[in-house]
């Protein structure tokens, strides 16, 4: 069973997300911001981080550069998940190591089926 790190200080989002998750059998654990999203991603590697854009302190960019510049976490593969909807922002997210950029609201299923192809792939 897989191990997903859900990086978003939205309560509701992470709810939602862990909801979808878990209800397809993965397993979940959550952060409120970059900072402590790093940090997990350290400790727990997980196999697939879904990451949040606009966080308090560290935002997603940074965190996502982080994790993919770490040795001991740059395999996991990093969807980032956003409120921002610009190209710009989706390149960007890319840039900075992201393997895909997902615009909210995310449905339930839509959320499912990445995480089951980027752990595929």
């Amino acid at each position: 069973m897989a191990l997903i790190l859900i990086i978003d200080d939205s309560p509701t989002e992470v709810h939602a997300m862990k909801k979808a998750l878990e209800k397809s059998g993965f397993k979940t654990v959550t952060a409120k911001d970059g900072e402590e999203g790093v940090r997990l991603a350290r400790e727990m590697r997980p196999d697939l981080i879904f990451m949040d854009v606009v966080m308090p302190g560290m935002n997603g960019y940074q965190a996502t550069r982080a994790i993919v510049s770490d040795p001991g976490t740059k395999s996991i593969p990093v969807v980032m998940v956003s409120s921002k909807g610009l190209e710009t922002d989706r390149v960007w997210g890319l840039r900075q190591g992201a393997v895909d950029y997902m615009v909210k609201p995310v449905a339930p299923d839509t959320l499912v089926r990445k995480a089951q192809a980027t752990l595929a792939a």
